[in-house]
């Protein structure tokens, strides 16, 4: 497996970052044709998503929806006050697979890849692993 990594900088502490055009950079740039990427998130605040990417209400509705199910509540005992977050991240994941096809990713029309920030601003990493030709 290859491996590479990109950079995103959150502006926002809750913030779905549309990233399939870095990643559609990196695939061109290292000549990855056919075969897998994963992206993995190495942080415990963060996720990666894949979902659609026409309509900008469809990420302002996914965080809405996830601060109901995870709001910031006082009441959790984690002493750095972002236990929601960590939820949110252990919800959507750490990972995401996508094939590749002749130098393609290989999404839906409307999907696009989103790396997710819940507890930001942040400089965050995103590391991919490339197996194939």
């Amino acid at each position: 497996m290859k491996y590479n990594e990109l950079s995103v900088q959150s502006s926002k502490r809750n913030e779905m970052i549309l990233i399939t055009e870095k990643i559609n950079n990196l695939i061109s740039l290292n000549g990855y044709k056919n075969g897998k990427i994963t992206l993995f998130i190495p942080h415990t605040t963060a996720a990666i998503t894949i979902n659609e990417n026409a309509d900008p209400d469809v990420k302002n509705d996914i965080l809405k929806g996830l601060d109901k199910i995870s709001p910031n509540l006082p009441e959790y005992r984690h002493y750095e006050g972002n236990s929601d977050a960590h939820i949110k991240s252990s919800l959507i994941g750490c990972s995401q697979d996508v094939l590749l096809k002749n130098g393609k990713l290989i999404l839906g029309t409307w999907q696009g890849i989103y790396f997710c920030e819940f507890d930001g601003p942040r400089h965050r990493r995103i590391i991919i692993g490339f197996e194939g030709k």
